[in-house]
């Protein structure tokens, strides 16, 4: 499966000068990226937002870089230098990209899981899904799993720290309950297909590890 491509961090919006009379157009954008406030120009943060558009083909798993490429240059507003931003972004850590069916050990120990949005539970009607949304309005619907993820995953040292402790829990719980006992690359698997369309929907963002 191609690889998908997402954005890193969480908006702070533009920031003006101090100036009088005002000046309407920004210093810089703000995006929040682990312990620091990084300053994108307007067209790097329109590149950045762009990767959260389309939130219908984030849930096919339908965006990756060259898609991202394409949009971009054939925008009513075309960005010429759509590609060497989109190559800059993911070097500063700012979009991230992997393979959701792969093997995410290694981007998932670098990333850190935090919720947005409300959490809304599940329905009669889809008791295995739990929504996920803003002003009582779900946006996605996941299981068990990766609800339970997106709500405590922030607890823990990286995602996939809390991927291995929730595979431990449901291993050591009795067999009485009824519980998936999945391993933690199978936590981390479901994880990586649902996080797209979270974080294209804003009910979730992922943060760099801090090193300590």
């Amino acid at each position: 499966m191609p690889r998908v491509i997402v954005p890193v961090g969480l908006s702070m919006g533009p920031r003006y000068r101090y100036v009088r009379p005002p000046d309407p157009r920004p210093e810089c954008y703000e995006i929040h990226l682990g312990d620091d406030l990084v300053e994108l120009t307007e067209d790097e943060t329109a590149v950045w937002a762009a990767a959260f558009i389309d939130a219908d083909r984030h849930s096919k798993l339908g965006v990756n870089r060259k898609s991202l490429i394409r949009m971009l240059e054939n925008a009513p507003r075309p960005e010429p230098r759509a590609a060497e931003i989109v190559e800059d972004l993911i070097s500063r850590g700012l979009l991230l990209e992997y393979d959701p069916e792969g093997d995410v050990q290694e981007v998932f120990r670098r990333h850190k899981l935090l919720p947005l949005g409300e959490g809304l539970g599940s329905t009669p009607e889809e008791p295995h899904l739990h929504r996920i949304g803003h002003q009582g309005n779900p946006k996605v619907a996941v299981p068990i799993q990766v609800y339970t993820q997106w709500s405590y995953a922030y607890l823990h040292p990286n995602l996939w720290e809390a991927c291995v402790y929730y595979a431990d829990e449901s291993e050591e719980a009795s067999a009485g309950e009824d519980v998936l006992n999945l391993t933690p690359g199978e936590v981390a698997r479901d994880v990586a297909l649902n996080l797209p369309m979270m974080i294209a929907t804003s009910c979730a963002f992922l943060d760099p590890v801090v090193a300590a």
